[in-house]
């Protein structure tokens, strides 16, 4: 194992045995060593269930990854085994430094205790000294923030209290690896934001950081690594963007099939005399393609996009305006932009829904809406019926508020007849936009502040 690798994994499994009943324990016990004993052939009273199976991955030191999946794809056992406190069926991985873990919430405190003995009997399981802990006592009460109740018993503690403190301990022991599943989102916002900006810290300080979430917010703007797990099996590995594309797949997309731009193969097209829009307008005389798919060949076009869907309809043709300016190269920090997409229905869809999202070039989303949400009197028009065979045209109005820099607009067509979302064409970052260099303002978006002054006091 290299100097420079924090955790590697190799070829890991973890099997449980599956009782339908109780007494099955018992016959597995007993039955199988006395027919072996007799020269009979053994049968087994379980079923495997593999939670893991052959998961391969390096982690370099001082990288923070995140590793994502829907409930039970096998994300809290690979940590268990990673921390030791489970041992694999097959498989090997090593660790170098020391580990801190946040697995559950107060997960080692002794709920007898008070706050600040479990702070002493935590630090010293990690193996710092009396001195050690004390010289960071301040830091870790201060971190915590739950006053007078750190001398109160920890099983009079609220979940979020106990992971206020259970985080602070580990965080400010500066392990090499520290890993955390799940437990930051039980604390409110303020000590959400203070966890990111230690884990920052750590990381600049060389501590690997492994992160397991449901949120892909965080896993694209804290992570420079992602894994994603889906039912014990290693799906896909690498920029956290790009996993988390194919985490909403399975999430939404249970019977979804990667799509191309081809042609339609539909004799008659008939454009409805309905124009939904997100937010009203006057009317962009442009003719888009009711026939083909020609998404692709606009100036534009981001080829990376990632695209996926049961094809029941298809966002064929877009057009990008900034006032006369068609598909601009660039446009300026609050121009009025206005998007046309065409949607050709396949088949009938029942009140079909209309997404717009536009993320940052990490893949932080910056703004979303879809029909359904919408308040606009245009969205409405999406509650009715997508005819087979028909076009609607859909044209969504924004305001490029934004700072300088690279984005991308994704657009997706959708129906939800049961609690499941239907994803019938999901074109995510498949248009580039680039916002002009402003210099009246600097963060993330265009807040229109305005300064005034006021009578002296």
């Amino acid at each position: 194992m290299s100097s420079d690798v924090a955790i590697q994994v190799e070829n890991l499994s973890k099997c449980y045995q599956i009782y339908n009943k109780p007494s099955d324990r018992l016959k597995q016990f007993l039955y199988p060593s006395i027919k072996r004993m007799v020269g009979k052939h053994a049968h087994n009273y379980y079923q495997d269930f593999w939670a893991l199976n052959n998961i391969n991955f390096v982690i370099p030191k001082g990288e923070t990854v995140g590793v994502i999946g829907k409930n039970g794809s096998g994300k809290s056992t690979l940590l268990q085994i990673i921390c030791g406190t489970l041992t694999p069926t097959s498989g090997i991985v090593n660790t170098q430094g020391r580990i801190g873990a946040l697995l559950e919430l107060g997960s080692g405190f002794n709920p007898e205790f008070t706050g600040r003995e479990n702070v002493y009997l935590n630090a010293s399981v990690l193996g710092l000294k009396k001195e050690e802990i004390e010289a960071k006592l301040d830091d870790i009460l201060s971190f915590a923030d739950i006053g007078a109740f750190i001398d109160q018993p920890v099983k009079k503690y609220s979940s979020g209290m106990s992971v206020r403190l259970a985080f602070a301990v580990q965080a400010q022991i500066e392990p090499d690896i520290l890993i955390v599943d799940e437990a930051l989102a039980v604390g409110d916002a303020r000590f959400q934001a203070k966890c990111f900006s230690r884990l920052q810290k750590l990381k600049e300080n060389g501590t690997s950081i492994l992160l397991v979430t449901h949120s892909s917010e965080q896993i694209v703007q804290h992570c420079s690594y992602a894994l994603l797990l889906n039912n014990g099996q290693q799906i896909a590995e690498g920029k956290p963007k790009q996993v988390v594309n194919q985490y909403h797949d399975i999430l939404f997309g249970k019977t979804s099939t990667q799509l191309k731009s081809t042609k339609v193969s539909v004799d008659e097209v008939q454009v409805l005399p309905e124009q939904p829009v997100l937010v009203q307008s006057e009317a962009v005389p442009f003719k888009l393609s009711t026939r083909e798919d020609v998404f692709s060949e606009h100036s534009g076009y981001n080829e990376h996009e990632y695209r996926w869907g049961d094809a029941k309809a298809k966002i064929i043709d877009y057009i990008l305006l900034d006032g006369d300016r068609q598909y601009p190269a660039s446009a300026a920090t609050g121009s009025k932009l206005t998007v046309l997409v065409n949607i050709l229905f396949l088949q009938d869809i029942f009140r079909p829904i209309l997404g717009f999202t536009v993320k940052t070039k990490a893949g932080q989303v910056v703004y979303g809406s879809n029909t359904e949400i919408s308040e606009s009197r245009g969205a409405q028009v999406f509650q009715s019926m997508g005819r087979a065979g028909s076009v609607v045209q859909a044209k969504i109005n924004f305001e490029a508020n934004l700072s300088a820099g690279d984005y991308f607009l994704s657009f997706g067509v959708a129906s939800q007849q049961t609690q499941d979302l239907e994803p019938h064409d999901r074109r995510f970052d498949c248009v580039h936009l680039i916002i002009e260099p402003t210099p009246h303002f600097f963060g993330f978006t265009d807040l229109h502040a305005n300064f005034e002054k006021t009578e002296s006091l």
